[in-house]
């Protein structure tokens, strides 16, 4: 099973909708023992860093998000669900995150031709080719919405950067642990691409 972790922020049908798209059921769930439980476990999100790590905290969700990935199984954060895996954000404030990879998440800070939030589609060059990035060609277009970005503190385990005025990390890629600042669900065939090789990893 898939376990599309519910903490009440997030489209987390539309993340569900492209797993059912490639062929593969995931269920949306806020219950801990089933996130336990699952073969498989992904964490989506939108919204502010601060809420989402108190709804985490406050359904008992924490534990059984930090035994996945610690136990290796696959695991893939999404948008807000790859910022809440550093140890800090600096989101209207500084806010403790799940310590899971270290480094930190920072809002851009752009000439005033630049948007904030980074809206729309934009290009991915692929620093390390990581599983769920098999058969897509450098330059793939991928959908984001975002105002921060993640600055992991070991470059190595950055997968793919993004150009916004400067190069920005949109994927990191640990073992087992794979997590997109870009919607999956959102990027038509590419992003349904990414799913699937999620869905059958091993």
């Amino acid at each position: 099973m898939i376990a599309v972790v519910d903490y009440g922020m997030g489209n987390l049908r539309s993340v569900q909708k492209g797993f059912e798209k490639v062929g593969h059921q995931a269920t949306v769930t806020g219950d801990p023992d089933q996130v336990a439980r699952a073969e498989k476990v992904v964490l989506p999100g939108v919204g502010a860093f601060e809420d989402a790590m108190a709804e985490l905290r406050r359904r008992h969700l924490v534990e059984p998000v930090l035994a996945a990935i610690d136990s290796g199984k696959p695991f893939l954060g999404i948008c807000l669900g790859l910022q809440l895996l550093f140890d800090k954000s600096y989101e209207h404030g500084e806010h403790e995150g799940l310590g899971v990879l270290a480094g930190e998440v920072v809002r851009f800070e752009l000439p005033p031709e630049y948007s904030v939030p980074h809206m729309g589609w934009n290009q991915l060059s692929i620093a390390r080719r990581a599983p769920i990035l098999e058969g897509l060609r450098e330059g793939t277009y991928v959908y984001f919405v975002h105002s921060y970005y993640v600055v992991p503190r070991d470059p190595h385990v950055v997968a793919t950067t993004t150009d916004y005025h400067e190069p920005f990390c949109s994927m990191v890629w640990r073992d087992n642990l794979f997590a997109t600042q870009f919607h999956p669900e959102k990027s038509q065939a590419d992003g349904l691409r990414m799913l699937k090789h999620f869905a059958e990893l091993g």
